[in-house]
């Protein structure tokens, strides 16, 4: 009957610590990104939305929701 005396909270609490910093490490894996990748992201999405407005039919008008027709 000579075991470790374990206080139960300081036990409780370094258990939520590490699944604490499980889970942000497994989030950091997921979610997180570079400030290069979030930068090359921007740039090609900048680039899609002016290719795709280059394309657009009535530039100025196309949120009025008419049938472009000029009254």
């Amino acid at each position: 009957m000579s075991g470790d005396i374990v206080n139960l909270r300081q036990a409780r609490k370094a258990r939520a610590r590490r699944e604490k910093d499980e889970k942000a490490a497994q989030n950091r894996s997921l979610f997180g990104r570079s400030k290069a990748e979030k930068s090359r992201d921007r740039i090609e999405a900048e680039k899609a939305f002016v290719h795709i407005e280059g394309h657009r039919r009535t530039p100025s008008d196309s949120a009025s929701g008419g049938t472009g027709e000029e009254h």
